[in-house]
């Protein structure tokens, strides 16, 4: 995925969504931050957002552009609806966000996760694509581990789940040597 798509993707469903703002949450919402990420960031080829008032417009983005949908044909990109809820995130995310707006929305507004509030998202799920994805960001020093660990503290999950999650980004940044 590029910052274009993303921007293509942020206009579109404020457009089915009758909305001028989203969250940006999934994975590619690294482009809002850092718009020239590694490739190996990029790979997805989903957009997750949420309207910013109009929740109630999410299964009308999947239906209109959602996987297999003539979007996703034309374009090689899709864009997944979802409430935001359905992610697990830090506290005081909301005024960490990175706005991703101008020509390329069509002034439309994409709220893009910050890095390690990403990170941390990604963590609280934990499956292997999502620590290999945190392990990118630390590798790439695009977030540091001091930060990510502070973020994974305010997660709203198990504190044994916590301390799993926080020994693995110990673990892992040692081994990165960052």
């Amino acid at each position: 995925m590029t910052r274009d798509q993303l921007e293509h993707a942020i206009r579109a469903a404020c457009d089915i969504a009758q909305d001028d703002t989203v969250y940006v949450f999934g994975s590619q919402a690294i482009l809002g931050q850092f718009p020239d990420a590694p490739a190996n960031l990029r790979q997805s080829v989903e957009v997750d957002v949420s309207p910013r008032t109009r929740v109630d417009r999410v299964d009308a983005i999947d239906a209109s552009i959602g996987e297999l949908s003539r979007f996703h044909e034309t374009h090689g990109f899709y864009v997944h609806g979802l409430p935001i809820g359905a992610a697990t995130l830090p506290a005081r995310w909301e005024t960490r966000v990175v706005r991703v707006s101008g020509p390329g929305t069509r002034g439309n507004t994409g709220l893009c996760l910050e890095g390690h509030d990403l990170a941390a998202s990604k963590l609280a799920a934990f499956r292997d694509k999502d620590r290999d994805f945190a392990r990118v960001l630390l590798h790439e020093r695009l977030i540091t581990s001091g930060t990510l660990i502070e973020r994974i503290a305010t997660l709203a999950i198990e504190e044994k789940e916590r301390g799993r999650r926080v020994e693995w980004v110990t673990i892992t940044a040692k081994a990165l040597g960052v």
